[in-house]
């Protein structure tokens, strides 16, 4: 188990106030990096993906539910697996009971997508108390496209943003691209409806994405950030009740 070394007082508070000095920089290094994310250029989605979930079959247009903004959740589960990856369920029950309502009074939209038939999803998700919809991507290419399933027969492999022939090309190879079965890869992905399309805005993987398991955080992902949102009080009513 790892110790810190052991000083005296003076020591301490000497080695504290120079971890205060840059604990300081962060409030100013988050905003900054607030608004990079935020002037990050957007891609329209051409494909009509199309998802199975708690109301069928929808697009992902469907997915906004009259949002705006919409954020989702990739979801490791891949349709060979008994069971769901228990680290996305352990952050799943990070997100706290409300953050639906909570995102949805901020004009966004929240959802689990992953490759799992949609009836396994609802067979794991019966007994908890995820308020979030939970939509099957099988069938469709969003999952590849997105680069949270990794299979060198369906598209090109990509980890992290670089193209598999770079990191290999780097010598720098991992378990996720030199996989001879298919890899599921976690993260999040924001989108926002704009002039009757709907735009790709960020994207964050596995471990990256897991400090952002409240409403304010996630927001922070998104194009419209934390700002207030002018979203109609029934419309809070009712994603309150949902």
């Amino acid at each position: 188990m790892f110790l810190p070394p052991m000083v005296s007082r003076d020591q301490w508070l000497t080695a504290r106030r120079e971890l205060l000095a840059l604990e300081e920089q962060l409030p100013e290094q988050h905003a900054d990096l607030a608004v990079a994310r935020r002037r990050l250029p957007m891609v329209r989605i051409e494909k009509p993906y199309t998802f199975e979930g708690p109301r069928g079959r929808v697009s992902l247009p469907e997915l906004f539910e009259g949002c705006r903004q919409l954020i989702v959740f990739h979801f490791m589960f891949d349709p060979t697996w008994d069971t769901a990856c228990p680290t996305c369920a352990a952050f799943a029950d990070r997100l706290g009971p409300g953050l639906h309502a909570a995102l949805r009074a901020r004009d966004t939209a929240f959802v689990a997508v992953s490759l799992a038939p949609s009836a396994r999803l609802e067979a794991v998700k019966a007994g908890r108390w995820w308020d979030f919809p939970w939509y099957s991507s099988f069938g469709s290419d969003f999952n590849y496209d997105f680069h949270v399933t990794l299979d060198e027969r369906v598209a090109p492999v990509m980890d992290n943003f670089v193209p598999k022939a770079e990191i290999l090309a780097a010598g720098t190879p991992n378990d996720l691209v030199v996989s001879d079965i298919p890899v599921e890869v976690a993260g999040l992905s924001c989108f926002i409806q704009h002039d009757g399309s709907v735009f790709h805005t960020y994207s964050v993987y596995d471990p990256g994405f897991q400090e952002a398991c409240q409403a304010d955080s996630l927001l922070k992902l998104t194009v419209l950030g934390g700002q207030a949102l002018p979203v109609p009080a029934g419309r809070v009513r009712q994603a309150i009740e949902d």
